[in-house]
């Protein structure tokens, strides 16, 4: 595997320990609807959140989070409503993103809620 994706996986790891920390109850991990995904579907109380997880090894070309541009939003989004359809819920959605950097000399995560909102 290469050390990109074992990357991506410390680092959703790393966010599914961060949330459970505080208190939300994961119900998905890596939820696939044809060939895109959503990183991680909890619940943050009544809300349901569906959470896109980037991981950097360096910040050279921008924080991780800057990597979730509107093409990738309107995927994220597109997916979320087919979750939403198949587990017939009805409930309050929020669209965070978690920013995780590792570095040989560091680890740092960074849970940005509501980091954007659907649109068409």
């Amino acid at each position: 595997m290469a050390d990109h994706n074992e990357l991506g996986k410390i680092g959703e790891e790393m966010a599914r320990k961060h949330l459970r920390g505080l208190g939300y109850r994961i119900l998905d991990v890596n939820w696939h609807y044809g060939r895109e995904e959503i990183d991680i579907v909890a619940m943050d109380g009544p809300m349901l959140v569906v959470v896109e997880v980037k991981t950097r090894a360096s910040s050279e070309f921008g924080e991780p989070e800057f990597a979730v541009n509107k093409k990738k939003q309107r995927s994220i989004v597109r997916v979320a409503d087919a979750y939403i359809q198949e587990k017939n819920l009805d409930l309050e959605t929020r669209f965070d993103i978690i920013s995780v950097l590792i570095t040989s000399a560091d680890k740092k995560l960074h849970h940005i809620t509501d980091a954007f909102y659907p649109t068409m």
